[in-house]
């Protein structure tokens, strides 16, 4: 081999290059570049000197390019091929890479440090400088229900109901919507009252003491977003065929609960009230029945859930809390996860007993309604077939 090619091979192999960079050398855009990463095309890590942005492997770009592999050089896919039962989906909202997850390219456990739900909406939903909460009020006519949670469906299948479908209206219109749903959402669990933050009017509907607040703000921040799952999916499928963001969202808040991180959570909750009897005992029993602790250790994040560091970071957590964490992650040999890690906070900042799901279903909605308007704004196409597999017509 020519030194001269060993020598290009070699110094691909150890660069690390911006977005820009990768950009430019393979013609793509953003999404296009997320959804290698995401399939494991290219592979991404935080930039040392700002962590917010990522730099990208020179020799996975290279390869794209067709300096090696098969590739024709020039040619870019912009998807992987597809196979049974995959539905391709291109999104510009969030991306879990390295054992990090990023809200449109900004680390989503130090946005949470300080950033408000208003603030998480605004990034995720694209809307730059506009602001779409200005001046929301109060409606008279609450919706009703007997807990949050019933109160929560409520108030979003009316605003699905009453709001126009989304075809032909302009960003700025569905963004307006968006903010007006969350805010009747917010009303709806926690009652009206003075136009504060919607973590803080959330607080004051579950009676929490006012400097517990900023737990429950990080909560619903971290909570917002993580990758493609089959409640992304059902809110833009839904937003694809026209529904406005209420009645998108709504769709995959449906299949948020009953999916299996909503289940996980539930045993989370169910843990953490055994637990505090008996740590060790519990952790030891559920090893024995099941191999495992409800909430602990994730396959998305086998070396620690970024978000469960971020949420238990700066809590005060007292001494039988703390021994469910440290009894669990013994018995398992897995870090906690976020569903452990939100349960447990719940506990700490009194919440009812199924209060950590209620949090993650009002902040994943957040999520929600940005992947229905980057899905109504960008209009790329879901690639996804159903191909027949019944009886042929006329068979007996």
């Amino acid at each position: 081999m020519a030194p001269g090619a060993g020598e290009r091979i070699d110094e691909a192999a150890d660069r690390w290059i911006p977005r820009a960079e990768v950009l430019s050398l393979l013609g793509v855009k953003t999404q296009t570049l997320y959804a290698y990463v995401s399939r494991g095309r290219i592979t991404a890590r935080p930039d040392p000197s700002d962590p917010r942005r990522s730099l990208y492997a020179a020799s996975d770009v290279a390869r794209l390019k067709g300096t090696s592999g098969g590739e024709v050089a020039g040619q870019v896919l912009p998807f992987e091929p597809a196979v049974k039962g995959e539905a391709v989906v291109q999104s510009s909202v969030s991306l879990a890479t390295d054992g990090r997850i990023y809200y449109r390219g900004r680390d989503a456990a130090e946005w949470a440090q300080s950033a408000t739900v208003e603030e998480t909406a605004r990034l995720l939903w694209g809307c730059g400088d506009h602001n779409p909460f200005a001046g929301l009020g109060v409606r008279v006519d609450g919706a009703g229900g007997a807990s949050p949670r019933a109160r929560l469906f409520s108030a979003l299948s009316r605003r699905a109901e009453e709001d126009p479908p989304s075809q032909g209206r302009d960003a700025a219109s569905l963004q307006r919507d968006a903010a007006t749903a969350l805010n009747e959402v917010i009303d709806a669990m926690s009652g009206p009252g003075p136009r504060l933050f919607f973590h803080q009017r959330l607080a004051r509907g579950w009676k929490m003491l006012e400097r517990d607040s900023v737990h429950l703000r990080r909560a619903l921040v971290l909570a917002a977003d993580h990758d493609l799952n089959p409640a992304v999916l059902a809110t833009r499928a839904a937003a694809s065929g026209g529904a406005s963001p209420a009645g998108a969202a709504m769709a995959g808040l449906v299949a948020l609960s009953g999916s299996p991180m909503a289940q996980t959570l539930k045993a989370a909750i169910a843990y953490v009230v055994e637990a505090r009897r008996d740590p060790a005992g519990a952790a030891r029993r559920h090893m024995d029945s099941t191999g495992g602790v409800p909430g602990f250790g994730s396959e998305s994040f086998p070396h620690g859930d970024p978000r469960a560091e971020a949420l238990l970071a700066l809590v005060d957590l007292p001494a039988d809390l703390l021994a469910i964490l440290r009894e669990g992650e013994a018995a398992s040999g897995s870090r906690a996860g976020f569903a452990v890690a939100l349960a447990v906070l719940a506990r700490r900042l009194d919440l009812p007993r199924d209060g950590a799901l209620d949090v993650l279903l009002v902040g994943r909605l957040t999520g929600l309604m940005a992947h229905a308007l980057d899905q109504i704004t960008d209009g790329s196409l879901i690639r996804a077939r159903l191909r027949y597999v019944g009886p042929r017509p006329g068979a007996e």
